[in-house]
């Protein structure tokens, strides 16, 4: 199990004379929190570290940024996004604290602030970690998506950056902004066809390194190209490109601009991971993970079930047998 160093002492010091300080007998919301610095900042989206004065605990409080904190769809997806973390109670998900308006009427969400490393920092070493180790954090990823589905959530947006591995052993993913959840009688918002066509569109003109081409490649062709029909799916072929990279080193599919990744995802094959890795691929876990990237979903693992179930097997197994 992949564990990192404890978190910060001041973050977390219990003493009695925080713990039975009485509440104030009114209550101002504008004082709850006591802001402490920027942890991330987003495309569209701000996240900061704030001490919440009735609890005495350090949390995450995200918000949109200015430029976006009057427009009516991200907006809805904000509270989308925090609403989705709260009704996915999962030991694999960051747990929502509440949701409301600050002083000035913007929307924000608090949530439970975790320490680690993301997937994306681990694997920059890779050579340090045991593959079992990392097959245990796609696993676990598989659980909550597994749970999310059986809820009737699809991420959309599994790459390592959103995959965190917590000082306790904890694998969290992170970032349900993209989530797609659908209606009563199975029809989905408008926004989200939008969406799509700005990605088929617009940004094929884009080049070089950044965080459009990151997503990219770990995006499936439906949601590329936006497939009224996308579902759960997605979310499949996304973890397999990252077990992909597990594998190899590289993702599936990767070049410095926008337009060559596209027609990689949409009409090319991938080398088998066993072709380019330096390092031995169980045959059981590079046939699920081309069968996780299959261009059709219907070539795919029917669930998420199923992939955690192949990564159970005795893979691992194998890899001694090689070295004999």
């Amino acid at each position: 199990m992949l564990k990192f160093q404890e978190p910060p002492k001041e973050y977390g010091d219990v003493f009695l004379e925080d713990t039975d300080r009485p509440l104030p007998e009114v209550l101002n919301p504008n004082t709850r929190y006591m802001f402490l610095g920027q942890v991330a900042k987003g495309g569209k989206s701000l996240i900061k570290s704030c001490k919440d004065m009735h609890l005495n605990r350090v949390v995450a409080y995200k918000t949109l940024r200015s430029e976006f904190i009057n427009d009516e769809i991200e907006k809805t997806r904000l509270l989308r996004e925090a609403r989705v973390s709260a009704m996915l109670q999962h030991p694999n998900t960051v747990p929502t604290y509440e949701i409301g308006r600050d002083n000035h009427g913007h929307y924000y969400f608090t949530m439970k602030l975790v320490h680690g490393y993301t997937l994306r920092e681990i694997m920059n070493y890779r050579e340090r970690y045991d593959l079992t180790q990392l097959i245990e954090v796609i696993e676990q990823i598989g659980h909550a998506l597994a749970y999310a589905h059986a809820h009737g959530v699809a991420h959309r947006d599994i790459k390592p950056e959103n995959i965190l591995v917590g000082p306790y052993g904890e694998v969290l993913l992170l970032d349900w902004g993209l989530a797609k959840v659908w209606h009563k009688d199975g029809t989905t918002s408008d926004d989200d066809n939008q969406e799509g066509k700005s990605i088929a569109n617009t940004e094929k003109t884009m080049t070089g390194h950044g965080k459009l081409q990151g997503t990219l490649c770990y995006m499936s062709p439906e949601q590329i190209h936006r497939d009224p029909d996308i579902s759960y799916s997605t979310d499949i072929y996304s973890l397999g490109s990252v077990l992909y990279e597990l594998l190899t080193g590289a993702p599936p599919f990767d070049s410095d601009k926008v337009y060559e990744i596209l027609d990689m995802v949409e009409n090319q094959q991938p080398a088998r991971p066993s072709e380019t890795s330096k390092l031995p691929v169980p045959r059981i876990l590079e046939q699920l993970c081309l069968q996780m990237i299959s261009k059709d979903p219907a070539d795919r693992p029917a669930s998420m079930n199923e992939v955690i179930r192949t990564l159970e097997q005795d893979w691992a197994g194998e890899l001694i047998r090689a070295r004999r």
